[in-house]
């Protein structure tokens, strides 16, 4: 079942997979929702989805929606799942959607081909392909704020700068499909080239919580530093495991997707240490999320637990919204139009600009790095930052740390060539 989300209201469902199209009027702007508040990652999910609705139904309170168009949002359930994930486009993709945010690399590997077809863009913030960030081979895909690629080149840095790569062993630790495996290319390249081995620790799903085969592998392997890709409860078992176990937490790093409240509160003060990486603020300490807090959250206009607003990836979510919304601003203003569609909002997200100005102007100053929209370069290349749990909640310990983007970008080059080699239909576009 969907269910429909119009200005921030939860109106009847519809039938799943209904195979009619609703032309939405001119003073609207139609915004699927591919959420997951069910499945074994829906307690992830399920914060993400409320911050990303909220931040949309406060634009439409607040301001009427944007440029004159009230912003409508259908939530569909896909419970992490690609099939139902594809399910949900087709069913929405023609009611005039916009932009998909799939919230899973397995969806969103599913959704690249269809999108160029459709004349949908695909906004994969924070997972999916890294090789998307080409925007020359990719036209209809997009990577902000930055790749997998580029946040770990951003972890191996900060590794880096904490005693050195060289000589060193890091473990790599990952849930084992292709989110977990999408960083290990770049992983298997670099280890020669910066001086350090890798010893891999994959999880299958159905050991997410019970890892303690692949703790037992890292007391012998010994590792000087942990990454993990990590999601739901995998996260929370080996922070746990990795305590039990006497390794140190500060040399434990997780990615942006094993570092949220979710994740660490379940854990506790035998956490403390443990570091994670980030790209969005920490707190409700900024404007909008006041007026998020003001006109959705305390108007009883969200589903959220007002306890969670501001967690991380609640913000992250609203992130998300943020980011939807920079670019219909700025396909209205190049189209001179309000009522937008997907060819525009392309358009649109390669061209927007989201510098310290502009997030201060909305009510986020300081809230994440900055952000521009490019025909070439569809991840931004935005620098991550470090946080490190602190025992009770997660404390910002570095400023953003930039990707090695001169290392990373010929291999996001090398990898989009070999995702169209046996794709002789696929076509890309020119860039001045």
């Amino acid at each position: 079942m969907f269910k429909k989300l119009i200005t921030g209201a939860l109106s009847a469902a519809i039938a799943f997979g209904a195979s009619y199209t609703v032309v939405h009027a001119d003073d609207e702007l139609y915004i699927p929702m591919l959420s997951y508040r069910t499945g074994p990652f829906g307690g992830n999910g399920t914060p993400f989805a409320n911050g990303f609705h909220d931040y949309l139904a406060m634009l439409n309170t607040r301001d009427g929606g944007i440029g004159g168009a009230k912003l409508v949002m259908e939530e569909c359930e896909t419970a992490y799942n690609a099939q139902k994930g594809v399910e949900c486009y087709e069913a929405t993709k023609g009611k005039g959607a916009l932009v998909y945010n799939p919230l899973s690399t397995g969806i969103t590997l599913q959704l690249i081909p269809k999108s160029p077809v459709d004349k949908i863009p695909v906004l994969q913030m924070g997972y999916g392909l890294s090789a998307a960030a080409m925007g020359e081979t990719f036209p209809w895909t997009f990577a902000y704020p930055t790749s997998y690629w580029s946040q770990m080149s951003s972890i191996l840095k900060y590794i880096d700068m904490n005693g050195g790569l060289k000589g060193k062993k890091i473990g790599f630790i990952y849930l084992d499909v292709g989110y977990g495996r999408e960083p290990i290319p770049l992983l298997e390249q670099l280890a020669p080239e910066m001086g350090f081995e890798l010893a891999m620790f994959p999880v299958a799903g159905k050991e997410m919580q019970a890892q303690s085969a692949q703790w037992l592998n890292v007391r012998k392997e010994r590792p000087d530093w942990m990454i993990m890709w990590g999601w739901g409860a995998m996260n929370a078992t080996a922070v746990k495991e990795a305590a039990k176990t006497r390794y140190p937490l500060d040399r434990f790093i997780g990615n942006w997707w094993s570092g949220a409240h979710a994740d660490l509160v379940p854990v506790g003060e035998a956490g403390k240490g443990y570091i994670a990486a980030n790209f969005s603020g920490i707190g409700t300490d900024f404007p909008a999320l006041q007026d998020v807090i003001k006109h959705v959250v305390d108007a009883g206009k969200s589903q959220a637990d007002p306890s969670t607003v501001g967690n991380v990836l609640y913000n992250r979510g609203l992130y998300n919204a943020v980011l939807v919304s920079e670019a219909i601003r700025a396909a209205q203003k190049l189209t001179g139009k309000t009522k937008i569609d997907g060819t525009d909002m392309r358009l649109g997200l390669e061209n927007f600009v989201l510098d310290q100005a502009r997030l201060a102007e909305i009510g986020l100053p300081g809230f994440t790095g900055d952000v521009k929209g490019d025909c070439k370069d569809h991840e931004g290349a935005g620098g991550v930052f470090m946080q490190q749990w602190n025992g009770s909640d997660w404390e910002k310990i570095t400023d953003p740390i930039s990707p090695m983007t001169d290392v990373v970008q010929p291999l996001l080059a090398a990898a989009a060539e070999a995702y169209k080699a046996d794709k002789p239909e696929w076509k890309g576009q020119t860039c001045g």
